[in-house]
């Protein structure tokens, strides 16, 4: 692998295998919004085995959701809900894994250690209240560094790099600050693990150095058999309110990369990317890739 070895696990530590809460996504199944579909990526030699796992659909307790992963090995995507995985989402917080590359590449912040100053404002969650790193903004998925960061970035070169990246529909209509939130930019579980496979590989069209930094801080969890790296979404503002959860796990002889979306139906119903983590880590405990 280029700049890091297969064998170097990396992480924090996270605790593990929570069980989702079937009382928070009771009543989640229904009619969902499809904003639009995009084509499966294919970026290897060879076209890759796809299993399909309906039975996967009993870690959503009744929610409408996508999983996806792609075994690096074995050339083989494993999916529950496969037209579900090719449907476009706002990506909500799952894009600060770009701003954060965007950031690094352009120059406006020039190690995952630089602070940005915290303005007074309070917010809902105690750890945004404090000055912030790139390392701390993205570990506690802190809305208004990445704001600030996309700000000094500026749209056109925001653009060209997400235009370079090949990510989602590429579309940042809306406010700079926001485009991932509310705004018009989508993208699908497959592209997601198709990005992550690329970032991992070193093929996205960022330095070496921003790259390894980036994947650095997306650590969640290292033990000395595995390294699980990933980062959570929410999209709240607008429906359908998706929860997100990205990333990949390395094993000693392997490598997976997965995406799992999922969806309240109703309007005012509850989706978080802290609840798609879960069940991703479940998913992957139950197909014998955790313990």
């Amino acid at each position: 692998m280029k700049g890091k070895a297969m064998s170097a696990i990396r992480g924090l530590d996270l605790s593990a295998g929570v069980i989702l809460s079937a009382a928070l996504l009771a009543g989640c199944a229904g009619t969902r919004i499809v904003e639009e579909t995009a084509p499966v990526p294919t970026r290897t030699a060879s076209a890759p085995e796809v299993i399909l796992k309906p039975e996967l659909g009993d870690y959503f307790k009744g929610a409408d959701g996508a999983f996806t992963l792609y075994d690096l090995n074995r050339n083989q995507y494993l999916r529950y809900n496969p037209e579900r995985c090719a449907e476009r989402f706002l990506p909500a917080s799952t894009f600060k894994i770009l701003n954060s590359l965007i950031g690094l590449e352009t120059g406006v912040i020039p190690d995952e250690n630089y602070v940005i100053p915290w303005d007074g404002t309070q917010y809902d969650f105690p750890s945004w209240n404090r000055d912030q790193t790139l390392k701390t903004a993205i570990r506690d998925s802190v809305v208004w560094y990445y704001q600030e960061l996309a700000r000094r970035v500026g749209r056109e070169r925001m653009q060209s790099y997400v235009d370079a990246a090949d990510y989602g529909n590429r579309d940042i209509s809306g406010p700079i600050d926001s485009f991932w939130l509310n705004g018009a930019l989508r993208i699908s579980a497959d592209e997601q693990v198709d990005f992550l496979m690329r970032l991992f590989r070193d093929e996205l069209p960022f330095s070496a150095r921003s790259m390894e930094i980036v994947r650095e801080i997306l650590v969640l969890e290292k033990t000395g058999t595995f390294s699980f790296s990933g980062k959570t979404g929410s999209v709240q503002r607008i429906a359908p309110h998706v929860g997100w959860f990205v990333g990949y796990l390395e094993t000693a002889g392997d490598v997976y990369f997965l995406a799992v979306n999922f969806e309240s139906a109703n309007p005012d119903g509850y989706a978080n990317g802290a609840q798609a983590k879960d069940i991703a880590w479940n998913i992957l405990r139950g197909i014998n890739l955790l313990p």
